[in-house]
Order: C-alpha cells, then structure tokens, then sequence
C-alpha cells in the first residue's frame, strides 16, 4: 500500500503505533481526537509531534478530510457511522485500522506465520495459551493484537521464520480487508456489541471475516457445537479443523479428558482452568499449537500450571482446601452464568456492584451449588432480595473489604470463594481490575 497522507482518527495506543510507523516510512501524519490536550497522555504526544505528526485535538472539524488523504486510519473504538468515516467512504478513501497498516508492511520474504483468534467469549484466554504453549516448546513466538500490543508495536522485531498470535476484535475485523491469518481461529458466538455494530447478522459477517481471504493451505480451527460458525464457515476455502466438547471431531473431550487426533492429551482433573467453556479454549489452542509442531509436553507442562488470564476467573490460591478465583471481569449476566457452570463444589458467590438494572433473577438455573451469596455495593439490597427469593444463604456489605471476615466465618474445606459480580465496578472502582487486585489481596491476607 501507497501511504502518502493520513489521518488517524482515535490517539490510543494503537493510534500512537500507526502514526510511529507511517512517519518512519516519510508519510505526512495528522492525528485526530475529541480529548482535548489535558486528557491524553502528554509524553507520547511530545514524541509523535517532535517527530513531525501533527495533532487537531478537541473537536471532530468539518473540514479537515478532504481528498488529499489517502488513508484514514480508524481506532476501534470510533463508532462504524463516525462522519469521517462515512466522508472517507464518500471519497474513496480507504478507511482501515492499525492491523491492517501493519499486515501491509510485514516482510513477504521472511515466513512469518500468523494464527489470528477471534470469538465473543475465549479470545484473550485462547491466544495466550497458544502464545505460552509455543514459548514453552521454544517456537520463535510473539504476542499482538487486541489482548494489548498493537501489531504494529512489534513490526521492527519481526525476523524469518516468527509466528505472530494475535488476538482480533469484531471492532478490528470491521476495518480489515486484506488481512489473511495463516491459522483462525473462532471459539464461539453470541449476541454481543450490539449497541456498536447495530445489528446481529452484521456483527456475525465481522467474526466470518477472518475466514474471507483464507486460501487452500491455510488453515482455520472451528467450534464444531456452535451452529452459527458451522453455517457461516461452509464456504471456507482453508482446511477445517474442529473441536468439540461433545463430540469426536479434530479434538474433543472423553471421559474427563482432551484427546487430539484420538491421542490423549491430558486428564481434566490435571488443568489449572476450570470449566466447559475453558476446555473448548484449551482445545482450539492445542490444534493451533499443533499445527506448528508443538510437543505434547510443552501443551501439558502448560495446561498443569496456568491459572487463567487475570480477572477472568482466575485461580488465585488454595487455603485450607478452600479454592479462590477473581472473575472481576464479569460485569454482566452472561459472564457470571459461565463462571457458575465451571463448578460443582459448593460455592460462595460475591454478586453486584453498579446498578444498571442488570436482572439477576436470570442467574437462577445455574445457582444449583451455590451455598451463600455475598451482596456487595451499589445492587447489595437487590442481590440480598434474590438471595431471599431462592432461598439461598445471603449476606450483604457495602465493601468487598468488609465481607471478608463472614466469608472466613461461612466457608469448609471443599468450598470455592467466587468474585463473579455480575455487574461493573464504577459505584466504587476506576475500574474492574481495581476490584479484582482488591480481591487477590485480601484473599492472600487469610
């Protein structure tokens, strides 16, 4: 691709990325954004401008996009009907993103593989199993994508022979046209982002668009009891490959085990993760890995000590046979609903936060193993109303801090303690990390 003139539209890091990359290559670079110059990070903003970009912050001007761009670069983030981006479109001027800039500028001659994952549930849990897998067994791996590192971020460290794992959003296939993964891989679908992408069949078409430039030998792993992956990947041209918690397939769950091509990989009872869903996960990673020749050893050396992604149900500790997990990152039903399937012991469950409405009635059929409800924040007296509702144990706190000592009162041997809230942090947190960091600590105070 030609990059003469570009405008990008959002100064997040992946925008910071884009503008570092363009202007090593001689392009003329203006970044745009609604934050005015107090509100976005000042160090990087010196950087970029003493390196020649120029910024137009504060507003969103009519007249800035004319047809001397030859690309606008648009942040994820930036809503899919922005006037830019609808103006771009009516001059014929590209509108891409940062994973796009940074596939065009890979070297053709070096052999970099990519394996590209996406997904509404398991992406960040997926791509870094396959990352620790192939580190583990010593692959030339690199991390990148949504999960935190712009591709374009790693782009001078790229040598012959790299594989690239990467996580990708619907929000970062909305603007990717010619990307073409060497492995993809879908771990499910669902309605999501909606209030984003407007419609479900659209947001369906983003997640199949990780399939479109795919060729006969590329490859793409697939959720064989998701029917909306079934159906959308038909007409795939790459080689399929399935996994399936149900069913024989490329790799599949028997007798409390995962078995790849009818090998044995590991017994369930010996991986650190808890849950179906997870072991769906951990079944598309071991097909990728294995695609690159990882060892079986490095897959179970991997599987036995990973505790999970930070704050998404993440095993914290084990004290007086009691497990923890911190799923702070469950700020909605859904999300809680998954965390509670993943157990059968009896289970004290940390519910609410913000009030948004949020119906926790919905959590009902999945509270089978749960022996006490600890109500927290905002939706405390809501929870306390649930609980009362189900006849199930409940005690509510303002603080996750002053629930500790009836949760060291309430719990036996055998128990899990779970944060799963169900709800956001803001009544009390900047953000859900905040939370959780909270909750490892006072976790490891016991």
């Amino acid at each position: 691709m030609d990059y003469k003139k570009v405008l990008i539209l959002g100064f997040a890091k992946s925008g910071y990325e884009a503008a570092k990359v363009l202007i090593k290559r001689n392009c003329k670079v203006i970044i745009n954004d609604s934050k005015t110059i107090d509100k976005i990070d000042k160090e990087k903003y010196e950087e970029l401008k003493n390196l020649g970009v120029e910024f137009v912050l504060g507003s969103h001007p009519d007249d800035l996009l004319d047809n001397s761009f030859s690309h606008l670069i648009k942040n994820p983030g930036v809503p899919i009907d922005h006037k830019y981006v609808l103006k771009a479109k009516e001059l014929n001027i590209d509108v891409i993103n940062e994973v796009e800039l940074a596939y065009s500028l890979i070297p053709k001659d070096k052999n970099i593989k990519i394996i590209g994952i996406t997904g509404t549930n398991g992406k960040t849990t997926t791509t870094t199993l396959i990352y620790e897998m192939l580190k583990k067994d010593q692959k030339p791996v690199l991390l990148a994508g949504n999960i935190g590192y712009p591709l374009c971020s790693i782009l001078d460290k790229l040598k012959e022979n790299d594989i690239i794992v990467m996580e990708v959003s619907s929000q970062q296939l909305e603007n990717l046209h010619k990307f073409n993964p060497d492995v993809a891989v879908i771990t499910n679908i669902s309605e999501a982002h909606l209030e984003f992408f407007k419609t479900y069949d659209y947001y369906k078409y983003l997640k199949s668009k990780i399939l479109i430039n795919q060729q006969n030998n590329d490859i793409c792993i697939l959720n064989l009891n998701d029917s909306e992956i079934v159906k959308f990947s038909e007409n795939a041209k790459s080689i399929k490959k399935w996994f399936s918690s149900k069913e024989k397939s490329n790799c599949y769950l028997e007798d409390d085990a995962i078995f790849y091509e009818n090998e044995k990989i590991i017994a369930v009872k010996d991986i650190k993760l808890r849950g179906i869903h997870n072991y769906e996960n951990i079944m598309a990673a071991i097909i990728a890995v294995k695609c690159f020749d990882c060892s079986t050893k490095s897959i179970v050396d991997v599987l036995e000590n990973f505790n999970g992604v930070e704050h998404r149900l993440e095993f914290v500790r084990e004290k007086d046979g009691v497990l923890f997990y911190n799923d702070t990152e469950a700020t909605n039903i859904k999300c809680t609903q998954i965390a509670l399937n993943a157990f059968n012991e009896p289970t004290i469950i940390i519910l609410g936060g913000y009030e948004r409405g949020q119906d926790f009635e919905e959590l009902k059929p999945f509270m089978k193993n749960v022996k006490a409800i600890i109500g927290i924040g905002e939706t405390r007296k809501r929870v306390e109303e649930f609980g009362k509702n189900n006849k199930i144990d409940t005690f509510i706190f303002e603080t996750l801090k002053e629930s500790f000592p009836k949760i060291k009162e309430i719990m036996r041997k055998n128990d899990v303690v779970l944060l799963s809230p169900a709800s956001a942090s803001w009544d009390q947190y900047n953000r859900c990390e905040e939370r959780g960091d909270e909750f490892k600590k006072l976790v490891n105070e016991i």
